[in-house]
C-alpha cells in the first residue's frame, strides 16, 4: 500500500530538512507544497529527498495543503498523511495513524494534541469551543479541532476534499467528515510546541467559528 506524506510549509527552513528526513522514514514519499516562502525553506526540503512543490505567493494553508495532498492523488497513494512542517509534529506517529487506517478499516484519523493535554491553556480553550461546535452543528465528536496531524484513505480524500485557503481547513475537513458519515478515530499524538505565536490564533479561531456556522446553515 503506497502512502504519501504532505507537508505544506511557509519560511521553514530551520525546521523542514528535519521533518522531511525523519517523515522519509515512514512513507514512501514526501510531498512538500512550499506556500510562497521567502527563505531556504524549499531548497532544504529538495536536499533532504523530497518533491517540492512552490507557489509564487502565499495562498494559505489550506490551499497549500490541498495542493500537495492533489498530488498524491495523482501519484496514486492509497494513504494520505498531513503534519506541519515547523517540527510541532513528531513523524514517528506516523505508523499509529496508518495503522489504526489499515487494521480498523477507517476512513480517516485525526491526531489530538488535547488527548495528552500537551497544548497551550488559550489553545486548549478555543479548541474546547470548536470541539462544541463540530459535534452538535456535523454529529462529529472530536476533542482537538485545529490539529493538522492527520491520515486518510485515498477513497475518503475525494470525499473531503476542501475549498479553504486559510486555518479553517481542519474544521472543514471535520464538517466532511460528518456530512459524508466516513468511519473515524481520534489518537494521542505527541507535539512540541515550538513558537507560541503560531498556528491558529484568537481571530482565527473567531473566523472558524462563523465559517463552520456558514457550513451549518448551508447544509
Amino acid at each position: 500500500m503506497h502512502t504519501i506524506a504532505v507537508i505544506p510549509e511557509f519560511n521553514e527552513e530551520k525546521s523542514i530538512g528535519k521533518v522531511v528526513r525523519e517523515t522519509r522514514k515512514y512513507v514512501d514519499r514526501v510531498i512538500v507544497s512550499d506556500d510562497g516562502s521567502k527563505d531556504r525553506s524549499g531548497e532544504e526540503a529538495v536536499k533532504n529527498g523530497a518533491l517540492v512543490l512552490r507557489h509564487i505567493i502565499n495562498m494559505g494553508k489550506g490551499f497549500s495543503m490541498r495542493t500537495g495532498c492533489d498530488k498524491a492523488f495523482l501519484m496514486g497513494a492509497d494513504f494520505i498523511v498531513t503534519l506541519d512542517g515547523d517540527g510541532q509534529h513528531a513523524p514517528g506517529d506516523i505508523p499509529k495513524l496508518v495503522g489504526a487506517l489499515r487494521k480498523e478499516k477507517l476512513d480517516i484519523v485525526l491526531g489530538s494534541r488535547y488527548m495528552k493535554m500537551e497544548m497551550p491553556v488559550t489553545k486548549q480553550l478555543g479548541n474546547w469551543l470548536l470541539s462544541s461546535v463540530s459535534r452538535i452543528f456535523f454529529g462529529v465528536d472530536v476533542k482537538d479541532t485545529q490539529c493538522g496531524f492527520k491520515a486518510f484513505t485515498r477513497q475518503a480524500y475525494g470525499k473531503i476534499r476542501w475549498d479553504s485557503r486559510n486555518y479553517s481547513v481542519e474544521s472543514e475537513i471535520i464538517m466532511r467528515t460528518g456530512k459524508e458519515k466516513l468511519k473515524y478515530k481520534e489518537i494521542p499524538i505527541r507535539t512540541i510546541y515550538q513558537d507560541k505565536f503560531k498556528g491558529t490564533t484568537i481571530i482565527d479561531g473567531t473566523r472558524i467559528f462563523f465559517r463552520m456556522l456558514w457550513w451549518r446553515m448551508a447544509k
